[in-house]
């Protein structure tokens, strides 16, 4: 079939969109992140769209459903673009998956989560990540991690309490305790507190600045006004841990923060320990790969993780982050461009994008 010069145009340009690519392979993480509309039949869809595949001079890109909507296409009967991603049998479906991981009395397999849910691996497995924000294995390990601190503040012994969480080893969980925990199992049965947690409050552009730091790293940064307040902040972030006023030698440790706030593009050189849920690790490292002089959106950072519906919770582990600059939430802005909230203020915020802007 012979193409007139427009089509050929057409057809170059959507050949050329890398959303394209993500179209034809009926991209589930695309989902959210922008829709297409066929010509020839007046629908739009979502990408990752189970119909017919269009030919590339029918398609047309639209960043959202009311954009399609009001360039003249009704959404889809088949991928119902205008609902929420997945409907509301696939989302029943890893709610059942989740109950079915916190009734089993040991670690599911994800072959074993896959036909229960009557599901391929693959297809369950993207499915999970794409609703939930972290794989089936990260949330039995939350999960697990979850039990044990509860059991662990009972009186059994702490033998009973990580074989009773769902674990088949005391040595391979006392491995990974201080992931799990923060600290040692006998240390968290204590409340944390033996736990040393040194900090010190100092003064830069931006006002106070706190800094803490544990055995594993610097554990948080905060900016404020009133230092009282800040000290009073840390004792709430880590209610049951030894504190110590830092020294004379941990001035250097604070200077260096300050050298980053001043010059953000710079990167803290420093071990960090920071504890989070699984989810929240997943945003804050995707956070910790954006350039100094780039922003991203909330929804970027929700497709760089692989969960593109999850954008209100990306927010909120953005407006948990206890490391300011360190893990560069200050780069994350609404989908216009406009600024959003931050922790510290929006007019730290901006400051912080001003330094880094190039010139």
């Amino acid at each position: 079939m012979k193409h007139t010069a427009n089509q050929a145009r057409l057809l170059v340009a959507t050949a050329h969109d890398p959303r394209w690519a993500r179209v034809v392979s009926r991209d589930l993480k695309a989902d959210g992140t922008f829709f297409y509309s066929v010509k020839t039949t007046g629908v739009y869809c979502r990408p990752s769209c189970r119909s017919r595949l269009a030919r590339p001079e029918h398609v047309r890109f639209h960043a959202t459903c009311e954009d399609a909507e009001k360039a003249g296409f009704r959404p889809c009967k088949r991928c119902i673009p205008n609902q929420p991603a997945w409907g509301n049998r696939h989302t029943q479906t890893v709610i059942a998956a989740c109950r079915f991981i916190e009734k089993s009395g040991k670690a599911p397999g994800l072959k074993e989560l896959a036909t229960n849910a009557g599901l391929s691996i693959y297809h369950f497995h993207r499915l999970f990540k794409a609703i939930t924000g972290v794989t089936p294995k990260e949330y039995v390990t939350a999960l697990r991690a979850n039990r044990v601190r509860t059991q662990l503040q009972g009186r059994g012994s702490v033998t009973d309490a990580i074989y009773e969480a769902g674990y088949n080893s005391s040595g391979r969980f006392y491995e990974n305790a201080n992931d799990v925990l923060g600290m040692t199992p006998s240390t968290y049965r204590a409340g944390g507190a033996w736990t040393t947690i040194r900090f010190g409050v100092g003064k830069c552009s931006l006002g106070s600045i706190l800094v803490a730091n544990s055995e594993r790293g610097v554990c948080a940064i905060f900016l404020g006004d009133d230092p009282e307040q800040l000290t009073r902040d840390l004792q709430n972030q880590f209610p049951h841990a030894h504190l110590i006023q830092g020294d004379a030698g941990f001035d250097h440790l604070v200077e260096k923060v300050v050298g980053i706030i001043e010059a953000p593009a710079r990167s803290l050189d420093l071990p960090l320990d920071v504890r989070g849920t699984a989810f929240q690790q997943r945003v804050w490292k995707a956070l910790q790969g954006i350039p100094a002089g780039s922003t991203v959106s909330y929804a970027d950072i929700a497709g760089r993780i692989g969960s593109p519906t999850s954008i209100r919770a990306v927010a909120r582990a953005c407006g948990a982050n206890p490391l300011a600059v360190a893990i560069p939430c200050h780069r994350v802005v609404r989908t216009n461009g406009e600024l959003s909230g931050y922790r510290w203020s929006i007019e730290r915020k901006r400051v912080l994008l001003e330094r880094e802007r190039p010139t």
